[in-house]
């Protein structure tokens, strides 16, 4: 523990101001981006990350508890201020930040003060934020509250669970976390690829026998599954018009592939692919370009 504490720890502090030094002469060279990137910790924190990228890579700068001036458009435009005060108003293209309405006015004031720097939204949000859009028109809402309702009914009873892997072989109906908005939607689609599976087992001897089958909760989610009419068809309605975007979603939002060079094109490919899936009917895609419009377009 003496030697971390000591000559381990100068050790690495002198290496990382020798690789610190290397990043500041890219910033001067080829300029560098601002990136502005909050969330909430474990104890409910909003926490604020300030990140410096160049070509010479992506550098921590620090990180401040907003948690008290998140929604405080002053304060806010003054941490983002002092970020580009300490690496050099000469240095800087331009600042990232989430959609949020105060950073979009702290951009825009950013602008004012420094004519030689751009805000920029971030793309990975403005797509959340679409998907968080879509998925308050009338067919979307009723679906997505109706899928939630058959989900959680299977996964929160033991037995019913152990049934349904049975039956799909073990499949899931959940994903892993993109995004809050996109993982809604991911189920949705995770869910109808097993529509067969859950059919056959709401039908099955085995599911009628049990007393689950007899209950107010089974009951319910057994006549959605089954005899809902509508229930399938705008389940593939709803992921034909929302996981074109969420493929968008998974290229802005992954470290492998840079996408920003292209992300305008992927954007309006995405939008023809929705279009194509709604066969071409205005009335169908209609609402959902206009509120992939309403956050794309500045």
């Amino acid at each position: 523990m003496h030697k971390l504490r000591t000559w381990i720890l100068k050790e690495e502090v002198n290496d990382l101001s020798i690789i610190m030094e290397d990043h500041k002469k890219a910033w001067k060279q080829y300029r560098c981006s601002i990136m502005s990137d909050g969330w909430t910790n474990g104890k409910s924190r909003c926490l604020i990350n300030f990140l410096v990228n160049s070509p010479a890579g992506t550098w921590f700068m620090k990180s401040i508890n907003a948690s008290d001036t998140i929604k405080n458009g002053e304060l806010m435009f003054k941490y983002l201020d002092e970020v580009v005060e300490e690496i050099g108003e000469e240095n800087v293209v331009q600042v990232i930040t989430d959609n949020a309405s105060n950073y979009v006015n702290d951009g825009m004031r950013l602008m004012e003060k420094m004519r030689r720097l751009w805000w920029t939204p971030c793309a990975a949000h403005c797509i959340d934020l679409m998907l968080e859009d879509i998925g308050k028109l009338n067919v979307h809402v009723t679906i997505l509250s109706r899928a939630r309702q058959v989900v959680k009914f299977i996964y929160g009873h033991t037995w019913v669970l152990s049934l349904m892997k049975t039956f799909t072989k073990n499949h899931e109906l959940l994903h892993p976390v993109i995004t809050r908005f996109a993982t809604a939607f991911l189920t949705l689609q995770s869910l109808y690829k097993q529509k067969q599976a859950l059919i056959a087992m709401f039908s099955s001897k085995k599911w009628c026998s049990s007393t689950w089958a007899k209950k107010v909760e089974g009951v319910k989610t057994r006549s959605i599954v089954l005899f809902d009419p509508k229930f399938w068809p705008h389940v593939a309605f709803c992921i034909k018009t929302t996981v074109p975007l969420v493929s968008v979603l998974r290229k802005v939002d992954s470290e492998e592939i840079p996408a920003m060079g292209y992300i305008y094109e992927l954007m309006d490919s995405t939008k023809e692919n929705i279009a194509f899936h709604c066969q071409g009917i205005e009335r169908k895609y209609g609402s959902i370009w206009r509120k992939i419009d309403a956050r794309w377009t500045p």
